[in-house]
């Protein structure tokens, strides 16, 4: 038996998909406008998850510039067939639904098959059917015009291998299981006893998210719903509970048969959430062929034991250190990739782009895993005009984050901490530094943060009990959540300067 620790995946990795596979279990996430896209993790025990790659890591499968943060990549899904998985996503920021494939789940996965225009909506999925045939599921606007917002519907067409295109005539399936149902998404087709199974998110991906499923013996309907529906929601649970926003699930069975569901779910702490949406585990039984989602409990699960030998994977490292090119998986940037160099060191150029531009800036990060958490980094940079900067960054979105920068003045060197609300920067503080190496540390609790310098072997406090909140979901809307990371620009200048970062760190308190 292994114990699972919910959320199996911590932080911001919103929108899962499992893909099972003999004993070996895949997910992937959503990444919005971050770079690159869609990471992919494998486990055999369902508790321990490693990052094996990223399915998205080229600018020609990618296409960002210009995204807002919750733009670009939607929810993705993995599935397997016939020695190839297949991923199919949305990229809302341009080209719509598209498809990638590849032998090695690790990668690399192939260029684009875009679907076009005839692929409405968001959220695909595909279902393998027995038969050898493939169809295509997502959502799209009521046909006969909406009548409210987020009045859509679930639909599917066959789709064509071969060609990779839709073929045949499009099938609306289900509204949802709810009257007036708002925003039915996240649909995924399910074959099981020879019954077609639709499970969807409905309610949005807030407070009121949930999960429905319906069955038909045919693969276009009709479907009829679960009169249990929903299986899954903790939007009767309040706002005071540890986890909310429960929904768009996925389902996957081990080889013995057993089944599982992963879907989102945010920790909001003091009534804001700084991580985002994250990935929780359920077990799943099924009854009067339906499934029922941890049977006598009928909400999320902190911990529990799930039947497979434990496995577990190498730790993430405390401290990253730069010895190649190659940055792990797990580090992020915005809308493409940054032509940073690494010798044991990570140089970062000083590109024309700023954090609240819409390009691409020199911005290497992870995501936050927890509320109480350190990160620090050691920095070697002297600017040489007014315009460089460089040093820590704490982002929820392109509007709304913090930036911690080694700048020039007109009296000398200082340490710069700025905040970005509502799309305008505020200065916190500033304080004048001798030039030089130097440490940068942020250390947050909760709802708030402290800032940390240390030059020459001495400590000092730059700025105390910043409070956090307007970093928040609820703060600052948008679907992803916060990252902290490397950051260096030259503010919409030209600059061949580079930014030296020793080391960076980042664990949980």
């Amino acid at each position: 038996m292994t114990i699972v620790h919910n959320p199996i995946l911590p932080g911001f990795y919103p929108d899962p998909s499992i893909c099972a596979v003999g004993r070996d279990f895949y997910l992937v996430n959503s990444t919005f406008a971050y770079f690159p896209g869609v990471p992919i993790f494998h486990s055999r025990d369902l508790a321990h998850w490693r990052q094996i790659g990223n399915v998205l890591t080229r600018p020609s499968q990618l296409p960002l510039d210009g995204c807002r943060h919750s733009r670009g990549i939607y929810a993705p899904t993995l599935r397997y067939h016939d020695g190839t998985f297949y991923l199919i996503t949305t990229n809302i920021s341009g080209g719509g639904n598209f498809i990638v494939t590849a032998q090695d789940p690790a990668g690399p996965w192939s260029e684009p098959y875009w679907l076009g225009d005839v692929a409405q909506g968001i959220d695909p999925s595909l279902l393998f059917d027995d038969d050898g045939r493939c169809y295509y599921v997502g959502n799209r606007p009521n046909p006969a015009g909406e009548q409210y917002g987020g009045d859509w519907e679930i639909w599917a067409q066959e789709l064509d291998l071969t060609t990779m295109r839709l073929t045949g005539e499009s099938h609306p399936l289900w509204k949802g299981a709810l009257r007036d149902v708002i925003w039915p998404e996240g649909p995924h087709l399910y074959k099981k006893d020879g019954m077609y199974y639709l499970m969807i998110a409905e309610g949005g991906t807030g407070p009121n998210h949930s999960v429905s499923v319906a069955r038909s013996k045919h693969v276009f309907g009709p479907y009829a719903g679960n009169p249990n529906n929903p299986i899954l929601t903790h939007r009767h649970l309040g706002s005071q509970y540890p986890v909310t926003c429960v929904g768009h699930g996925d389902l996957a069975a081990d080889a013995e048969g057993n089944w599982y569901m992963v879907m989102l779910g945010m920790r909001p702490c003091g009534g804001h959430t700084l991580m985002g949406r994250e990935t929780f585990l359920a077990r799943v039984e099924w009854q009067n062929g339906w499934p029922v989602v941890n049977p006598g409990i009928g909400k999320l699960e902190e911990t529990f034991p799930v039947p497979l030998p434990e496995e577990r994977t190498a730790e993430t490292p405390l401290v990253y250190t730069f010895p190649t090119p190659e940055l792990p998986p797990e580090f992020l940037t915005l809308r493409g990739p940054v032509p940073w160099q690494a010798d044991g060191r990570l140089l970062l150029p000083l590109l024309p782009a700023a954090l609240y531009d819409l390009h691409t800036p020199a911005y290497a990060a992870l995501r936050v895993c927890g509320v109480d958490w350190q990160a620090e980094t050691q920095l070697d940079f002297t600017p040489r005009t007014q315009f460089e900067t460089a040093g820590l960054a704490y982002v929820q979105s392109s509007f709304s984050h913090l930036r911690i920068e080694k700048v020039l003045t007109d009296d000398g060197f200082a340490l710069r901490l700025t905040t970005r609300e509502n799309d305008k920067d505020k200065i916190l503080a500033e304080q004048s530094i001798p030039d030089g190496p130097l440490i940068l540390r942020l250390i947050a609790h909760r709802l708030h943060m402290a800032v940390y310098y240390v030059v020459g072997g001495s400590t000092a406090c730059l700025a105390d009990a910043i409070d956090l909140r307007p970093y928040s979901t609820e703060s600052a809307g948008g679907f992803t959540g916060c990252t902290v990371g490397m950051y260096a620009s030259a503010n919409g200048a030209i600059s061949d300067s580079k930014a030296s970062f020793s080391w960076f760190a980042m664990r949980n308190l």
